[in-house]
């Protein structure tokens, strides 16, 4: 046990995470220049790839649904400690920061990462089959608390512009904290095999069948690493969104992409798990990972924002504007009737990518 730990330690899945860590500490809060960008960016892509290798390694262990559970939810608890941090700096662009990140995140998993999953599971079987019970009930969970956390603002009276009063924040945050708590005792207990992967038959496969799962000890190694490189992953983000920021004002963007851009870099190893697991037919784990990713988003960082505005001065911009409530909306209306069913073609895959390419258009171009 000891030479096979040792051996494990060896790979490079371990130490470009370290390196990308230590980089990322003399790095930090620094103006770089390009060589420094583009070294970062290797390690980030480094640290994206050993992420997805151990998130897959401790969900080998302990099975679906947790295995996705402990990504999506490790993910967004560090993009939350991201999201307060730059609030915490202050400025103009930190008031609709939380709106910005939240609404990337649900367009970008409900959409992009739901899209190509279904689109790369149907190419392999001609059609990708899930469970439309549990993913229905997630997929409702998620339109609730994007709408109450979301839309409504647009339409309280209490404070001027897209905001809360103080005391809507605090039923916001905390209703979406429990209803998140909800699906996770759902999820993981009273229901699991809704979220389990599901042959064409109909039938659940909820063991994996083509390897022994690894040990107690070599999981807690791969979840302990999976934590370093995903602040790697989010860190480095954070290191090279100037140069990012200078790009998209160079080309005369609007400011907002950099915030898509970054969303993009931290729900990589999210969107590179989900695509291997759908071609490895495991639909319903890629599912579980983009509808699970959009809930944790938002029912995660809600409540942080709230807390964290105890002591933030300024307003909190949370509402959406008339062109990403459409854009929510419609993703509602097209995630129930691809989900529904329980299968799906090519063509509502197709369909969800061609949303997520109208949000990344209209985001560049409102």
């Amino acid at each position: 046990m000891a030479a096979r730990v040792g051996s494990y330690l060896a790979r490079w899945t371990v130490f470009v995470p370290i390196i990308a860590v230590v980089a990322l500490v003399f790095t930090w809060g620094r103006d770089l220049p390009s060589v420094v960008v583009v070294v970062a960016a290797c390690l980030l892509g480094g640290a994206v790839l050993a992420a997805v290798h151990h998130a897959e390694v401790v969900a080998h262990r302990v099975g679906e649904p947790f295995g996705s559970l402990v990504l999506a939810v490790a993910v967004t608890i560090i993009e939350v400690a991201l999201i307060v941090t730059l609030m915490i700096s202050g400025g103009e662009k930190a008031q609709s920061l939380a709106r910005d990140t939240v609404f990337a995140a649900v367009m970008i998993t409900c959409n992009g990462l739901l899209g190509i999953s279904l689109l790369v599971g149907a190419l392999r079987r001609h059609v990708a089959v899930f469970n439309a019970e549990g993913t229905g009930g997630a997929f409702a969970t998620v339109a609730t608390i994007a709408t109450l956390s979301l839309v409504v603002p647009s339409f309280t009276t209490s404070r001027p512009g897209p905001q809360f009063s103080p005391a809507q924040l605090a039923f916001a945050a905390v209703s979406s904290l429990a209803l998140y708590l909800l699906f996770v005792t759902v999820q993981t207990r009273r229901h699991r095999d809704y979220f389990l992967p599901i042959t064409s038959s109909g039938k659940v496969i909820d063991v994996e069948e083509h390897l022994d799962p690894p040990s107690g000890r070599l999981a807690l190694a791969s979840l302990g690493v999976l934590m370093v490189a995903l602040i790697a992953v989010v860190g480095l983000a954070k290191g090279v969104s100037p140069s990012i920021e200078s790009g998209v004002e160079s080309i005369g963007l609007p400011p907002g992409v950099v915030g898509v851009v970054i969303a993009l870099l931290v729900l990589l190893p999210e969107t590179i798990a989900a695509v291997r697991a759908a071609a490895r037919d495991r639909v319903q784990t890629s599912l579980n990972l983009a509808v699970g990713s959009a809930m944790a988003s938002i029912g995660l960082t809600i409540p942080a924002i709230a807390i964290a505005m105890i002591w933030l001065d300024g307003p909190l911009l949370l509402g959406l504007g008339g062109t990403q409530m459409v854009l929510l909306a419609l993703t509602v209306v097209v995630g129930t009737l691809t989900i529904v069913p329980g299968r799906a073609n090519v063509l509502q895959g197709g369909v969800h990518l061609a949303l997520m390419a109208a949000f990344l258009f209209l985001a560049a171009s409102p």
